[in-house]
């Protein structure tokens, strides 16, 4: 499988947990905070704006700098977790929630591999001229 391939596929995955991601915290969000207000709608056109990387810009260097940037936010997410309150309001996660933090570490670390890779140009065959 070409690399823009698994780049494009991986950038997917990426968004879709991250939906995932953000309608477990507004179902978890206490009535009146701003998780449970709609701030994740903010979320929606940079999500569309991720997609289309994926999609229509992964051949470029600004789709691989945007995929670089999603891939990066993918890793941070289960790090500000993990580390922090479990949830929104500390609620004890389920197993989806953790299984989804696990999903956007690995497919934002070999996102990541992937887009930087991207970035540092063609390779060239040993022994090409």
């Amino acid at each position: 499988m070409k690399p823009t391939r698994m780049l494009t596929a991986l950038s997917l995955l990426q968004v879709l947990f991250m939906t995932f991601h953000l309608t477990d915290d507004t179902l978890r969000a206490r009535p009146g905070t701003v998780e449970a207000m709609g701030s994740t709608f903010v979320a929606v056109p940079v999500l569309v704006f991720f997609l289309y990387a994926a999609l229509l810009l992964v051949q470029r260097r600004s789709g691989l700098i945007i995929i670089l940037v999603q891939s990066v936010l993918s890793i941070g997410m289960p790090l500000i977790h993990m580390t922090g309150t479990w949830g929104v309001g500390g609620s004890k996660p389920s197993f989806f929630f953790i299984w989804t933090m696990f999903v956007l570490a690995v497919t934002g670390l070999l996102a990541t591999f992937l887009a930087v890779d991207g970035l540092r140009g063609p390779r060239q065959v040993a022994g090409a001229l």
